[in-house]
């Protein structure tokens, strides 16, 4: 068994590093060129289900028919779904490491038709990437958190593959919804989801997208959350989003609690000769240290384990600046 070796869903990875969903997990040779750099597992580009609306709703003209109208809707539908479950079998049958869907959709029946499908196409397990935008100030955090809630439990009801939710950052209480999906089965949880951000352009004076890449910096937000939720009473995986940009990232991660790490953004930079870069330097730092496996390592800094845990919860400045006179 090789030193990189974990598990993540249930599922034995040879490494803890993800080819995270991304253009770079898009085909059958990118999947392929992933594998030989020594990636754990891959997260499939996300099948967005407002992308294929967008399609759909740019697809009639001024002067079209409601017959051909429905026809161009089930006709654009039907076969993002069938090019999609085509990657899937086909990267199940040229790959040996897991290959894990990922679904973004904006209706609850999407979201459990659309697992099913991945699911009998021989998916090892599904990501489930959920974001819903408040935009009515009228709508309480609550309402949001029991719609996640509410996919989740149908979604286990329908299918038996493990379930990994990946969530972003903003909910009121982050551990708390956590303990909420591992109460409804939830398998694992991605920390964190990265949103596409408005930019406004003051030249063109337009609304234009923020940079859509992360940047190292953003791990800060990532390893308080991990480190924390990793000393929970009871035990989710755990998989990095965001913000890995280098080995020692993925590095930290580990010693905060992450099970695994998704590399995503450095894939698109880097390419993905980057998932072989990490690899050697998380063993170069594990041979450095005496360390035979990930677990001997894993979570060695979480909340619990720190003798001073109040270092993650610190959270104004006020208290950083007070202590260094």
């Amino acid at each position: 068994m090789s030193k990189l070796s974990t598990k993540y869903l249930g599922l034995e990875l040879k490494s803890p590093v993800i080819a995270g969903s991304s253009g770079q997990t898009s085909s059958l040779e990118k999947i392929k060129e992933a594998e030989n750099c020594g990636a754990g597992a891959i997260v499939l580009k996300s099948l967005f289900e407002e992308q294929i609306e967008h399609l759909i709703a740019s697809s009639g003209g001024p002067h079209s028919y409601p017959e051909a109208e429905d026809y161009m809707a089930y006709y654009i539908k039907a076969n993002a779904v069938e090019d999609y479950l085509n990657l899937i079998s086909a990267a199940k049958k040229s790959i040996s490491i897991p290959i894990i869907p990922s679904i973004n959709c904006i209706s609850a029946g999407s979201w459990i038709d659309y697992a099913k499908m991945f699911e009998n196409a021989g998916a090892d397990a599904l990501e489930i990437n959920i974001f819903f935008l408040p935009v009515k100030g009228e709508t309480t955090g609550s309402e949001i958190e029991k719609s996640y809630l509410q996919i989740i439990e149908k979604l286990k009801s329908k299918v038996k593959v493990p379930i990994a939710v990946k969530i972003g950052f903003r909910f009121t209480n982050i551990l708390n919804i956590i303990e909420l999906l591992y109460k409804r089965g939830v398998e694992g949880v991605v920390m964190f989801n990265r949103f596409y951000e408005p930019d406004i352009d003051i030249d063109k004076m337009a609304v234009v997208p923020a940079e859509v890449f992360s940047l190292p910096a953003e791990r800060r937000y990532v390893l308080r959350w991990i480190a924390m939720a990793d000393a929970l009473d009871f035990k989710i995986d755990i998989s990095a989003s965001t913000g890995i940009h280098s080995g020692d990232d993925a590095i930290k991660y580990l010693l905060a609690g992450a099970d695994t790490i998704q590399v995503c953004s450095a894939l698109y930079k880097k390419g993905i000769g980057f998932i072989k870069e990490v690899n050697e330097r998380i063993i170069s730092w594990m041979e450095k240290r005496g360390f035979n496996s990930i677990n001997q390592f894993r979570g060695k800094l979480n909340y619990s384990a720190v003798g001073n845990p109040i270092l993650y919860e610190r959270a104004q400045f006020m208290k950083f600046f007070s202590s260094h006179d």
